[in-house]
């Protein structure tokens, strides 16, 4: 491989529009920068004085905030990090054998906010640490593309660090790459996302098994996966499942029961809220009615406040009521897990 490390980091870093997808290096990085600060909220006098112009863009940074995801760290979000720490400080002279986390749940549970809050963590302790060496790529974040391949899952490898995965280019080339950088440049931690995608009971699914397997004995980092109901999938049964059953630990993400946590959630996305109308305790009110609604997923809370608070400005009414959650559709998962608890409640 010709171009050096630096060199990769260095055009990488100096991307003009970095791609924005996790999947990526400059997006990775991207979003590890700081959100900017919430728009200080007017007086109703200021808001009334304000210009056409000024007005629009004051409602356009409104929505912009609403619209970002709030990471809230929950208990799943802290035991992941604190597990993952733990992890990486136990692998880091390990030859081989290195043990790694499995983050398995239900669509909407926090999963993928779990282990890239991890990344996040492992990154900025490890720049912490080696200010001076802006060439090392603390952390690679990937996704199982559906249907995957052994070679896809070497190339989304390339892919996230930069590295030119062409038609033509051969399997053993790109691990080979692929490890020859991830060591260079001293990656500690090796995220793969969606990995309910792998099926074992398919020749592809148990390569790309194999695959990644290959990559976490050539990589000295510690791997961290992610996917939907990894427990009931088939991945942890057979000979394969057993050495991915032997060496990684599972972490549950579940549904939220409605109890303090949940009710400090509520109350934690209405303080972020930046509405001229809102009255301070409406959310922590409805706390047991959106627990009821969402099925106690905070993906589903998070979309129905966020989208409630984005029509509120749009309309105007500037706040946000038990009409206006109702009127965010939600997903078809944290629909049917609020009817599911609905019934159960009823059921003699």
């Amino acid at each position: 491989m010709t171009t050096t490390r630096a060199t990769l980091a260095k055009t990488l870093d100096d991307n003009e529009e970095p791609v924005r997808h996790l999947s990526t290096l400059p997006g990775w990085r991207r979003s590890l920068v700081d959100t900017p600060p919430p728009p200080t909220l007017l007086s109703a006098a200021q808001h009334r004085a304000l210009g056409d112009e000024t007005r629009a863009a004051y409602d356009e940074a409104r929505l912009e905030h609403h619209a970002r995801l709030l990471v809230v760290a929950t208990s799943t979000v802290r035991h992941t990090v604190t597990c993952g720490r733990r992890l990486v400080l136990l692998n880091r002279h390990a030859v081989s054998a290195r043990r790694g986390l499995i983050v398995s749940g239900p669509a909407g549970t926090g999963k993928t906010i779990a282990i890239t809050q991890l990344g996040r963590s492992h990154e900025l302790l490890d720049r912490a640490r080696h200010p001076q060496a802006p060439d090392r790529i603390p952390v690679v974040y990937i996704t199982v593309p559906p249907a995957a391949t052994a070679r896809m899952i070497a190339a989304e490898f390339g892919r996230f660090l930069g590295l030119p995965v062409r038609a033509r280019s051969n399997m053993t080339d790109i691990i080979e790459a692929v490890v020859g950088v991830c060591t260079d440049t001293r990656t500690g931690l090796v995220l793969v996302d969606e990995l309910h995608n792998i099926s074992l009971t398919t020749r592809h699914g148990a390569e790309v098994a194999d695959t990644l397997k290959y990559f976490s004995e050539r990589i000295p980092a510690t791997f961290i996966y992610a996917g939907i109901d990894i427990k009931d999938s088939g991945l942890l049964s057979g000979t394969r499942g057993a050495q991915i059953a032997g060496r990684f630990t599972l972490i549950p993400s579940r549904p939220f029961p409605y109890n303090d946590e949940w009710q400090g959630l509520v109350a934690t996305m209405e303080d972020t809220l930046r509405l001229h109308n809102h009255r301070s305790g409406t959310l922590a009110d409805l706390d047991r009615f959106l627990h009821n609604h969402t099925g106690g997923m905070i993906g589903a809370l998070s979309h129905a406040i966020r989208g409630a608070a984005i029509d509120a400005i749009l309309t105007g009414t500037e706040k946000i009521t038990k009409k206006s959650i109702l009127a965010i559709p939600l997903d078809h998962t944290a629909q049917t897990t609020a009817s599911l608890a609905s019934k159960a409640a009823v059921a003699p």
